[in-house]
């Protein structure tokens, strides 16, 4: 339930504390995990990678046009930075997969 400032008064039908917090951020700064592909320098097939942990909704264009402009060098190994902090947030890009 919302205040007339727009604030949670009150939640109801969660189960445990995990499901009270998920409801708060999604409702007050909601967040999403990014998947994208970046150009692999010298390769013809890109590189899969994904945001390090969820990064605010507002931002996910912004994190997208950045990744545009990226090209990875190889090797790469599943789980290195490929991209840190991007877009100014505390959000980094990391490589799902290998390639050499």
């Amino acid at each position: 339930m919302l205040d007339e400032n727009g604030k949670i008064v009150s939640l109801e039908g969660y189960t445990c504390n995990v499901g009270k917090k998920y409801a708060q951020e999604e409702f007050t700064v909601p967040k999403r995990m990014v998947t994208a592909l970046v150009r692999v320098h010298g390769q013809n097939r890109p590189l899969s990678v994904k945001t390090a942990k969820p990064i605010e909704k507002s931002r996910i264009f912004d994190c997208l046009k950045q990744l545009e402009s990226c090209t990875v060098i190889l090797p790469v190994h599943a789980g290195d930075v490929v991209v840190p902090h991007v877009c100014g947030t505390d959000v980094d890009i990391v490589a799902t997969r290998e390639m050499y």
